[in-house]
């Protein structure tokens, strides 16, 4: 039995055409599933054959909330999510003036190793679907009880590492027929996986790319990202320009500032001498501490002196507003926490 989230419009008026059912039946089933309509037998306007036709194919893959977390001052919400194989992922929900914003995890665990997030540990369990990146959207809009806006794919998970399910969750949610997001209104963050990069960026998509960059040069990026052992800085840059060129989209540098690891002055004249010249913004991040590492936060009057170069160096650069600390909103904490309780 699939998913029906894990179908486009035009694959459901398929399947409608080969089950002896009226193409617009497809239109009439997404519609209800946007209306919060989660069961077949709820749809009313769907006779009492096409809707047993539908439940033997197919099951609606809305996921449970099993546990939210408000942040003191409401602008956070995290959820874990249960799926239908027992599998919990995670999401943040973040409210901002300009809108509602939402960060999906794409994969269960991730295997890039990145030493400064939770979710890595313990390796990948799976990818997810495309209907499983869209269901939460559609669970957390449901909850939120406001629209969500703008999509960032920096959950759980390296969104390269999942490509074809991460480009149809794109198009699906990017589509009139549904939660109709702009691509405008999507950023992708990968740890730089050059290949997929460049993939990317022959589809000219109108996303924004994210990289998370952590290091301005190789020798200090492959201690916390063992992704540098396959791709130097030089490489990554270089596919970055290829973007660029291909899109004409500005590039978000993620920089996660580590107490006296990449946080000196020296470290941030570097890192304005590799971007210099590029369409890109950087993206400065105080990194959250996780129990499973020592690496340790920068103070803000570092981060500040850090800021201040690269700005002074041509360099546009801002510091992330940090969200969700007291809820523990960072990659992969909740769906942690949740499995040593479980075990």
């Amino acid at each position: 039995m699939k998913n029906i989230l894990d179908l486009d419009l035009q694959e459901l008026k398929q399947w409608m055409k080969e089950n002896g059912e009226k193409e617009f039946r497809a239109k009439q089933v997404i519609d209800w599933i946007y209306k919060e309509v989660w069961s077949f037998s709820e749809m009313s306007n769907l006779s009492k054959t096409t809707i047993e036709k539908l439940e033997k194919s197919f099951y609606i893959g809305i996921p449970e909330i099993i546990e939210t977390y408000s942040s003191k001052r409401e602008d956070t919400r995290k959820h874990l999510f249960l799926l239908k194989d027992g599998n919990v992922i995670e999401s943040v929900v973040m409210k901002y003036k300009h809108g509602n914003s939402i960060c999906v995890s794409t994969q269960i665990g991730c295997k890039m190793g990145c030493k400064f997030c939770a979710s890595t540990i313990g390796g990948i369990v799976r990818n997810l679907t495309s209907g499983e990146i869209l269901g939460q959207i559609i669970k957390a809009q449901s909850e939120l009880k406001e629209r969500i806006s703008n999509v960032v794919l920096m959950g759980s998970g390296e969104p390269l590492d999942n490509f074809e399910n991460v480009l149809k969750f794109i198009c699906n949610v990017n589509s009139e027929h549904g939660l109709n997001i702009g691509q405008r209104h999507i950023t992708l963050s990968t740890c730089g996986i050059v290949p997929k990069i460049k993939m990317l960026a022959d589809l000219n998509l109108q996303i924004t790319l994210a990289i998370s960059l952590h290091a301005p040069n190789d020798e200090i990026r492959r201690q916390t990202m063992p992704i540098a052992n396959a791709y130097t800085i030089k490489e990554l840059l270089e596919a970055c320009e290829y973007y660029i060129g291909k899109t004409n989209r500005r590039i978000t540098f993620e920089y996660a500032l580590v107490k006296g690891f990449n946080d000196t002055k020296e470290n941030a004249e570097e890192l304005s001498r590799i971007l210099k010249g590029m369409l890109c913004h950087v993206n400065l991040i105080p990194i959250n501490e996780i129990n499973e590492s020592t690496l340790k936060k920068s103070n803000m009057e570092e981060i500040n002196k850090f800021k201040d170069i690269l700005i002074k160096n041509g360099i546009e650069t801002t510091i992330r507003r940090e969200m969700g600390l007291d809820i523990n909103a960072a990659c992969g904490q909740l769906r942690r926490s949740y499995l040593e309780k479980k075990e």
